[in-house]
């Protein structure tokens, strides 16, 4: 499985999908849907806009085209990000 996003090129509107960490605890994790703007701070780069803050586009930024790409990066680096207490027999 590829989980890089090298050569991928994004434009102003798309929606990308990314790793978030949570400010107020480090060691939580969430797979986040952002926006690709023109970065209004610098004229002519693109940027990640997620919780009414742009973020830098670059290229060691983890960004992916789908959910389901992050999704799977996600259970590579992270491991189940639902943990095994959540599965669907514990809401049943």
């Amino acid at each position: 499985m590829d989980l890089t996003n090298e050569n991928q090129t994004y434009q102003a509107g798309d929606i990308v999908y990314v790793f978030y960490r949570n400010p107020h605890t480090q060691d939580v994790a969430n797979v986040q849907a952002a926006a690709v703007v023109n970065n209004p701070e610098k004229p002519g780069e693109k940027a990640l806009f997620l919780y009414e803050t742009y973020y830098p586009l670059t290229d060691e930024t983890a960004v992916y085209a789908t959910e389901e790409e992050a999704n799977q990066a996600y259970q590579h680096y992270f491991g189940d990000y639902r943990g095994e207490w959540n599965d669907e027999a514990f809401y049943s």
